[in-house]
């Protein structure tokens, strides 16, 4: 296949401009198209990182394994681990050892995350109708890696399909994106389709139970609790009673939205610079994006119910921001990846945070709290935190209804977090 040398970026149907990259030096080149900024749109698009100017920009210090040398904002529309899983399979499938980032950019095209396109587009056959149990199967198989993924048991085609509809997302879980039409409750590819007649999904999918419980519905369980407690997340629901579906919040009223995670927005590496991951850096993103001041205390109440709720997996990716084209300004998205991310049957001494709390990861108290609340002028921090830990005892009875193991749910129950006042 050709070696993509440039592609263009598209975004709400205008070429914003060009992005290089030199893979002999893993330098990354952008320049705008001098219309797009004679236009004077989209001025708050990019508010970090990329200068306003007419020649080109190159970018060198970006060639960590998670912006594998391209822009931060761009590195956020490449696959993440799962999703590189399924890529790098299908690749194999194909004959294809190795693609540059731009290629994987140039596959990933308009199917991904956001509203952020890439031409040239990989044409890729229309995928029909999707089966989540025949997905489930091909995928089972591909999650084995090199045991089962050679020979017949997995055709080019049924790679494709799960390609389609399993690169874009990010994360280490299964998942998919999927739209349910919604009249008909018919299921398609979610790559595709943006129009409101679908309610468009993310979907995490359960795979087996050798772990002795469905992930998925804890996180539903999660999904719940934080909704009972006033955070902003996007409707969800259980397919089958399994599967973790969740209304996506770049697709809304028909259009792509425009989304970057913090470490998009700033380049902060989420997996290799802990000086970088603080809540106090989230928060004084929100507050350099100008969002409004609800944000930020819908900023500190997923903090305090992540720090209770013992949900250590809040890393910088798992923060986002979206684009609002109309006014040209940023606000905080809706939360996701809320759950108890360790494994309930392990007994851990010590659990580091992603992001830490007034500088520390582990043993956090209330003071700690309490001095994030006054540096970001967060109302009634006292009456937020307690809130929260009322909603403890919910935990179990949410659980027990959806036929958490009592093993799991008291396990789970023991690791929240209490504060003394």
């Amino acid at each position: 296949m050709a070696r993509e040398k440039i592609i263009d970026i598209i975004v709400f149907n205008e070429e914003i401009g060009k992005l290089g990259y030199d893979l002999d030096q893993s330098k990354a080149f952008f320049q705008y198209n001098p219309d797009f900024l004679e236009s004077g749109k989209y001025k708050n698009l990019f508010p970090f990182i990329f200068k306003r100017t007419k020649p080109a920009q190159v970018f060198t210090e970006f060639h960590q394994d998670t912006f594998q040398g391209l822009p931060p904002m761009i590195a956020d529309s490449l696959p993440d681990t799962f999703g590189n899983i399924i890529f790098q399979e299908w690749l194999t499938a194909r004959g294809i050892q190795k693609v540059t980032p731009l290629e994987q950019l140039a596959y990933v095209a308009d199917r991904g995350m956001g509203a952020l396109e890439y031409k040239p587009i990989k044409q890729l056959p229309n995928t029909s109708k999707v089966d989540i149990d025949e997905v489930i199967s091909i995928l089972e198989k591909v999650l084995k890696l090199k045991e089962d993924t050679s020979g017949k048991d997995l055709s080019e085609l049924s790679l494709l399909n799960i390609f389609k509809i399993g690169t874009s997302a990010g994360g280490a879980r299964p998942k998919i994106l999927i739209s349910e039409h919604i009249e008909t409750g018919a299921i398609i590819a979610g790559d595709k389709e943006i129009s409101d007649d679908y309610n468009h999904y993310l979907v995490k999918l359960h795979l087996d139970d050798s772990d002795g419980y469905n992930k998925e519905k804890v996180e539903y369980a999660y999904y719940l609790l934080a909704q009972e407690i006033g955070i902003d997340m996007m409707p969800s629901k259980l397919i089958e009673n399994k599967h973790f579906a969740t209304l996506r919040y770049d697709r809304q009223n028909g259009e792509k939205q425009h989304v970057l995670t913090v470490t998009g927005l700033t380049g902060w590496n989420f997996k290799s610079q802990p000086e970088n991951s603080s809540y106090e850096n989230v928060f004084k993103l929100a507050l350099a994006l100008k969002v409004p001041h609800k944000d930020v205390q819908q900023l500190f109440k997923r903090m305090v119910f992540n720090l209770i709720f013992k949900n250590v997996d809040d890393h910088l990716k798992n923060h986002s921001f979206i684009y609002n084209k109309e006014t040209d300004s940023w606000n905080l998205s809706p939360a996701y990846d809320l759950t108890y991310a360790l494994n309930p049957l392990f007994t851990f001494k010590t659990t580091s945070r992603a992001l830490s709390i007034n500088g520390k990861r582990t043993d956090i108290s209330l003071k700690d709290v309490l001095i994030i609340a006054e540096e970001f002028a967060i109302k009634n921090p006292k009456g937020i935190i307690k809130d929260v830990q009322a909603l403890t005892p919910r935990w179990s009875v949410l659980a027990a209804e959806l036929e958490i193991p009592q093993k799991i749910k008291d396990r789970i129950y023991s690791d929240f977090d209490q504060f003394e006042y």
